[in-house]
């Protein structure tokens, strides 16, 4: 595609078109309420949940790309300024509510952003999204794969979020007589909540603004603002901390659990057991699904204790290595992008997929940049620090660049690229949905 007349989660003055993936605050760096720098394309549910991020924006700049439809775009070449069609599809990209992958084609052939996407090998939605893809690419080749690399490296394998939400479930049933407190974004992790309410029979609280965006995702009336009708907690990540949990056990027993991917940098908790902490469902995640029977890898991750008052559980809306593995292997690009630009275990995609694409191209491979799981691990050792004030405010000079930081562990996970695939002067814009 000709440079300068689309972006993808950019929002840098110079293109025709923006694309939007999700909401999440590391992809909407850029974005405000003041921003006009052209039209901006979305799924629906993003739409929906738009003004609760940003209230004063200038709404006929959204537009509205239904998933599962080709949308044809009128655009035109920034160097010969004649007529160019591009036409989008929208994929499910089964991160959080509203996350899109977009495939684009035209003259320029396929080029497909993932933008953050979760590619679970088994489950009806996954399956639902694989096929929809396929059937958009109707046989022809990916020419371009801008990749969710995130965990794009085979220290990273974790049970589906089914199997997780499992761990989560008996976490809480082991601890019957204490208060849970979950950590959780803005956006995300609502399948997991959803998934403890219905299998405890319980409410679960949340703050108000989550309250909100729970009200206009239509989610049943299983979360409340009043304490007093659950002991289970969904807080903002910042506020989940060590020293939140440590204060709050003083008046009552209160565990913490972390739903993420990442890795937390502190020792597992070596303390005496505790009567009836047990996990049976760590070691059941690491044979069979106890719904499906589907077999789990045995070096997969599970669950960690952390400290005296919390758990670690491998839940993660991004696709583990073994994941990405096999994305790959359907698509066969012949180029691929990491949009993860920086993070302490960046690795380039290519690095380990590189042998997949279709071109074998080696030429794309950069050894200067790589570095080995066990030189990764060495070196998040290295630059983690005290973990003691974890929910602590950032300060000015500790920058965070998805949102959400833990004072104890920096959780600088990535910077998203982003991508502007053109960039041109102002023109008519006309969309048309195909």
């Amino acid at each position: 595609m000709e440079g300068g007349m689309i972006s993808v989660d950019r929002w840098s003055k110079g293109s025709q078109a923006y694309f939007l993936t999700h909401l999440h605050s590391d992809h909407t760096r850029g974005l405000s309420s003041t921003w006009c720098n052209g039209p901006l394309f979305c799924s629906r549910t993003t739409a929906k949940l738009f003004p609760l991020k940003f209230f004063d924006f200038d709404f006929s700049l959204l537009r509205v790309v239904d998933i599962g439809s080709w949308h044809r775009l009128s655009l035109s070449s920034p160097s010969t300024a004649a007529p160019a069609i591009v036409e989008v599809f929208p994929i499910d990209a089964l991160h959080c509510p509203g996350a899109v992958m977009f495939l684009f084609r035209g003259d320029f052939g396929h080029v497909l952003y993932t933008g953050d996407f979760r590619w679970e090998i088994t489950g009806e939605k996954s399956e639902k999204a694989r096929n929809m893809l396929l059937n958009a690419l109707n046989g022809e080749d990916v020419d371009v794969l801008y990749l969710d690399n995130t965990y794009c490296n085979p220290a990273y394998c974790f049970p589906t979020r089914d199997v997780a939400a499992q761990q989560v479930i008996e976490i809480i049933q082991s601890h019957p007589g204490h208060d849970i407190i979950i950590g959780v974004d803005s956006l995300g992790k609502e399948d997991l909540l959803l998934c403890i309410a219905d299998y405890l029979k319980i409410k679960i609280w949340v703050w108000p603004e989550r309250l909100q965006t729970m009200h206009l995702l239509g989610f049943p009336d299983v979360f409340t603002t009043r304490t007093c009708q659950t002991r289970v907690r969904a807080v903002p990540r910042y506020s989940f901390s060590i020293d939140t949990l440590e204060g709050l056990n003083t008046t009552k027993p209160t565990i913490g659990i972390m739903p993420s991917g990442l890795p937390w940098l502190v020792k597992p908790f070596g303390g005496e057991k505790v009567p009836g902490a047990s996990l049976s469902v760590a070691s059941t995640s690491r044979g069979k699904h106890p719904r499906d029977g589907t077999r789990v890898d045995l070096n997969m991750r599970s669950v960690e204790r952390v400290h005296q008052y919390m758990y670690s559980v491998p839940y993660s809306d991004h696709s583990c290595f073994p994941e990405i593995k096999d994305f790959y292997q359907i698509l066969q690009p012949s180029h691929v992008k990491g949009i993860v630009s920086v993070s302490p275990w960046y690795v380039d995609p290519v690095y380990y997929l590189g042998h997949l694409l279709r071109s074998n191209l080696t030429t794309q491979m950069n050894y200067m940049n790589l570095e080995i799981p066990e030189q990764i691990e060495l070196k998040l050792k290295m630059k983690s620090k005290d973990f003691k004030g974890a929910g602590r405010k950032q300060r000015s000079s500790d920058k965070c660049t998805s949102g959400v930081q833990f004072r104890r562990v920096k959780v600088q996970r990535r910077t998203p690229r982003g991508v502007r695939i053109t960039e041109c002067d102002d023109s008519q814009f006309q969309l048309d949905k195909g």
